[in-house]
Formats: structure tokens, C-alpha cells, sequence
């Protein structure tokens, strides 16, 4: 390792992330981190080691018992992925973001939870909530009963052999979309499980939200009172996304298109209306999409009233009573920005993520560098807001929502 400080440190896929987070436990400490709630709503732990013994968990006898053929280092098994069309760790040059390979002496937990400690603390978070990385594929698997099967073995192993073991690590489990009657019967399997909080659907998928076969799991949902989260992917094989010759063209298109449609979908079909207290997040789209698509459908609506029957409101009104999650902030037009954190009620209805350890992650520290936010925006979008999507208890050294003055 070099000394000169000009020079970054090599970083490779086996660099402890305490180093690639160095600079953020700094920012954290610049800013006294330490007094603010934090809720981290979007991370990814790295689960492809643990394959193997997600495929155990299968509860499909001919699907296990196929699964002994893999050995140990075969990541993947069953699932759709297309390892060939990442290029996430741009000639790896951010390989951290392809998988967390780094030495984990720690036997007494298993290495996830360990390397989800190491962020929980270098970021300063009280909670973290993550997401299953390896499966963020699956709903466009040919094949419905992979989702269902592979799903419910992957929920197993989180609510069973994960979760016990960090109070502070949290989960939003995997809904099998595709097949609206198991994802009926995993909310009822793991509704109340501790460390659950919500339930996430993937939305690289075709399936419209508005079919009416969903209807009774969002009245579950709602009955419930936990979020259900829309988490964006990519997908190069839509006809529109597989004309993108780089990975940034289709990073910057495909994620939004997925959580666009379905959002579209939802409020044009009134969805809000039927359930107005199911509480709807959108992460990993970024947020410069949502005026447009606001402003778009405002227009769209004012001609066509018809066509929305159910609507009593304008869609953008519907769109500010969701939940959006802040990475990746796009920031390059701070005017910009500010008129969208307007648009959607960001105080309110933004929640902090960090998308660790993906490429692109985004600290807790960026919110200072916003000058139109105040002190309560801040701690509303770090934690208080996910503190009432999620029904989290704030501990009692936290001052509450209430007692924090505008500034």
C-alpha cells in the first residue's frame, strides 16, 4: 500500500469494509451522528456464500435433493441471474459492489451478520434493513415455482438463522409475486416474526399491480399495518433497455422503468383509494423521475377523468402520501433537487438508504450537504420517518419527532 496520500489505497474484493468506510465513519463523526435516529431502508448483505445453505431450507423434496449436485462455490443455484450482463464492478475497479469477500474470523454469528455489524457501525445506523441480494432477479424466473420455492427457502434463512442474532439488522421479506397465493401464504407464514418488518416485491417483473388477484394480499397487508416496498432492478432483456449499449445508459433507464410502471399502474387504477392506509415504499429508483411522472399524470388525468374513475384527487397528491427512499440521490442541480424533495413531501414522506454495498451507496453525511434541508428534515428522513413506516420504538436518548424545532 502506497504512502503517499494522494493515492487511494488498493481496494479489492477482500478489503475489509471497515476501510472502504472509513471516510464515512469520519463524516459521521464531523456531523455527531451519534444524536440522530438512523434507519439505513435499502442494504444488501452478502448472501451468495450462504447459497448452499439457503438450498438446505428448500422445501421442495425433489428441489433439495437436486441440490446436492452443486458444490459449495456454485452461487446461484436455480436462480435467473446473468452474470454476464453486471458489469457493476466496472472492470473491477469497485469490485466490492460484485460480493463482500473480505476475512471474517468471527465463528460465532454467521458472516453475514458479522459483515452487516461492520456497516451498522461505520455508518452510524440504529437499524438496518436489508434486502436479498441474490434474489433481486427472480421475478423474471421462466419458471413460477423457482420464485416460490427458492423465496421461502431464502425467508427461512433469514427469519431463522440471521435475524436472532443482531436486534439491529431487520428484514423486509420477499413477496413470490408471481403467484399471488403464495405470496398470500408467506405473509401469513412470517407476518409478526421478529426483526420482520415489511414485505418487498422486486420489480423486475411483468406482472400488472393492479390485477385483482392482488386485491386480498394488500387488504392483508393493510389489516396488518406493515409497508409493502417496491424494490427497483435491472433488467437488460426488456425490448426497450436491450437497445443500451453500457451499463450506465441501462443503470440510469431500467431502474426507474420498472418502479415507473408500476407506480402508474397503482394510482391510475386507484389502488390509493381502495387502500388508503397501506403504506407503499419506491426504492432504488432515485428520485429525479418522480416530478415528472407527478406532473405527467396531473396533465394526463385533467383530459381523461374517466379513464380513472376511482380518483377523488390528482395523482401527484396520491404520490406524496407514499414513501420514496433517497439513493441513489441525483444532486448535480441542487435547485432541482429541492423542488423534488418539495414535490414529495420529502420531511414527511423520505426515507434514508443507503443501497450497501452496492457501487453507488450513498452515507448518512450526504443530507448535510443539502442547504434548503433543516434540522427536522434531517432526522425525519435519517430515522423518524422510518420509524412510523417500520413501527420501530426510538430508543429514549433520541429526542422525539415532536421536540426537534425547525431550524
Amino acid at each position: 500500500m502506497t504512502e503517499d496520500p494522494k493515492i487511494l489505497p488498493l481496494i479489492n474484493d477482500r478489503t475489509d469494509s471497515r476501510d472502504i468506510l472509513a471516510r464515512a465513519s469520519s463524516q459521521a463523526a464531523k456531523h455527531g451522528l451519534d444524536d440522530y435516529f438512523i434507519v439505513d431502508v435499502d442494504s444488501h448483505i452478502g448472501d451468495g456464500a450462504a447459497w448452499p445453505e439457503i438450498l438446505k431450507l428448500l422445501e421442495n423434496d425433489v428441489l433439495r435433493d437436486d441440490s446436492i449436485f452443486y458444490s459449495a462455490a456454485a452461487r446461484g443455484a436455480f436462480l435467473n441471474d446473468t452474470p454476464g450482463l453486471q458489469w457493476q464492478s466496472v472492470g473491477g475497479r469497485v469490485p466490492h459492489g460484485a460480493g463482500l469477500k473480505e476475512p471474517v474470523d468471527d465463528k460465532s454469528a454467521p458472516r453475514e451478520v458479522t459483515l452487516s455489524r461492520r456497516a451498522i457501525d461505520a455508518l452510524g445506523l440504529d437499524c438496518q434493513v436489508f434486502f436479498p441480494n441474490a434474489l433481486l432477479f427472480l421475478g423474471m424466473h421462466p419458471v413460477r415455482e423457482i420464485e416460490v420455492e427458492l423465496s421461502t427457502a431464502y425467508n427461512r434463512w433469514i427469519v431463522e438463522r440471521v435475524l436472532p442474532h443482531e436486534p439491529r439488522m431487520k428484514a423486509m421479506v420477499y413477496l413470490p409475486f408471481n403467484t399471488p397465493e403464495a405470496a398470500e401464504r408467506t405473509v401469513k407464514r412470517f407476518l409478526g416474526k421478529p426483526g420482520v418488518v415489511g414485505f418487498v416485491v422486486t420489480s423486475t417483473r411483468y406482472q400488472p399491480v393492479h390485477a385483482n388477484e392482488y386485491m386480498r394480499l394488500y387488504a392483508m397487508l393493510e389489516e396488518a399495518g406493515v409497508p409493502l416496498a417496491f424494490h427497483a432492478h435491472h433488467n437488460w432483456q426488456n425490448e426497450y433497455t436491450k437497445q443500451l449499449n453500457r451499463f450506465i445508459s441501462m443503470h440510469a433507464i431500467s431502474f426507474v422503468l420498472s418502479n415507473l410502471v408500476h407506480l402508474t399502474n397503482w394510482v391510475i387504477n386507484g389502488l390509493p383509494e381502495r387502500f388508503p392506509k397501506l403504506k407503499v415504499i419506491w426504492i432504488e429508483s432515485g428520485l429525479a423521475w418522480v416530478p415528472f411522472i407527478m406532473q405527467r399524470l396531473d396533465h394526463e388525468f385533467l383530459m381523461r377523468t374517466s379513464e380513472a374513475p376511482l380518483l377523488k384527487r390528482l395523482p401527484s397528491q396520491y404520490m406524496r402520501e407514499m414513501f420514496f427512499t433517497m439513493q441513489p440521490m441525483e444532486a448535480t442541480n441542487l435547485k432541482l433537487l429541492e423542488g423534488t424533495f418539495e414535490a414529495i413531501n420529502a420531511e414527511t414522506q423520505l426515507l434514508y438508504a443507503s443501497d450497501w454495498p452496492h457501487w453507488d451507496f450513498d452515507v448518512p453525511a450526504r443530507l448535510f450537504d443539502l442547504p434548503f434541508l433543516n434540522e427536522r428534515s434531517r432526522r425525519n428522513i435519517l430515522g423518524y420517518n422510518a420509524a412510523r413506516v417500520f413501527n420501530l420504538d426510538v430508543p429514549a436518548k433520541y429526542r422525539k419527532p415532536e421536540q426537534v424545532a425547525a431550524e
